[in-house]
């Protein structure tokens, strides 16, 4: 049914809307009683989690030592705070009131990232990774003026850094062979490539490395070479001596301009506005979940 006429139906059993909203006095609480009837699950399912996201996060939640879950409802309620605010980008403050308080959801969520649960969820879904090969990159994010001036804090320890973009902070991941996320590092803005890059690929056990002329570094290529993959980085245009590598396994390589591309869809991340990183990283770890479970 279309989601205009569900939103008709709801009407019809709660009423015209000049003979309520005088009465409930908020467009929220309108919203609010059409949502729990179910006529806006569809229509707001951007900003809602799926049955099947919820089916994979309850079980975890409920064997993490440091959650308390609580009613299941209220929980996953909170979550879609979260996915609110992540996902259109407002303030806390300006958090509908249908979805909670706006303190209580943030300190819950700050709660969370301290006992590094935001993270370990990720790492919940990303089990069993496509290990083929790996594709490292990194993109900037502008940050908001209100991103600055974290407290007893400095720039630099916030990940917040000046480069000819502006002021913000570079995103630097690691996705696996299908374009799913598996690390994340922040630094500042001007922070280059090529500096993350051995932290960036950790341990993972992949048959190559998939990167683009920014990772060309002769250190580099040495460390992914001696851990037994590929090195799949083109040459600088200024190497004496261009180095060979698999032109069609780089053509891989969109997969993480294309991880990119989605994340920032979620304009909490597409612009900083968190004056912490650990605050901003929690976002990033809740849009990997997301993505592994799409």
């Amino acid at each position: 049914m279309p989601v205009q006429d569900q939103i008709g139906d709801g009407l019809g059993i709660l009423g015209r809307p000049e003979n309520f909203l005088p009465v409930l006095g908020s467009v929220d609480i309108l919203l609010c009683g059409l949502e729990s009837h179910g006529f806006l699950r569809n229509a707001m399912d951007r900003t809602l989690l799926t049955d099947e996201q919820w089916a994979v996060i309850l079980p975890f939640l409920l064997s993490h030592p440091h959650v308390h879950v609580g009613k299941p409802h209220a929980c996953r309620a909170f979550l879609e705070a979260v996915l609110w605010v992540l996902r259109s980008g407002g303030q806390w403050r300006l958090l509908p009131a249908a979805r909670g308080a706006w303190n209580n959801v943030f300190k819950r969520f700050a709660r969370w990232q301290g006992r590094s649960v935001w993270a370990e969820l990720q790492a919940h879904v990303a089990r069993e990774p496509d290990l083929q090969h790996l594709l490292i990159d990194s993109t900037v994010v502008r940050a908001h003026p209100c991103a600055a001036g974290a407290e007893q804090s400095s720039a630099e320890a916030e990940a917040l850094g000046r480069s000819r973009g502006g002021f913000g902070t570079k995103i630097h991941a690691v996705t696996d062979a299908l374009g799913n996320p598996l690390t994340f590092i922040l630094t500042g803005g001007q922070a280059s490539d090529i500096g993350q890059a051995e932290r960036l690929i950790g341990e993972f056990p992949a048959n190559a490395v998939i990167a683009d002329k920014g990772y060309d570094s002769d250190a580099f290529v040495t460390v992914v070479e001696e851990r037994g993959m590929q090195a799949v980085i083109p040459s600088r245009s200024n190497r004496l001596n261009p180095r060979v590598y698999d032109r069609h396994l780089y053509k891989e390589r969109h997969l993480v301009e294309c991880f990119f591309n989605k994340i920032k869809h979620y304009r909490r991340i597409s612009s900083r506005f968190e004056k912490t990183a650990h605050h901003f990283m929690a976002f990033l770890h809740f849009v990997a979940f997301l993505i592994w479970t799409r």
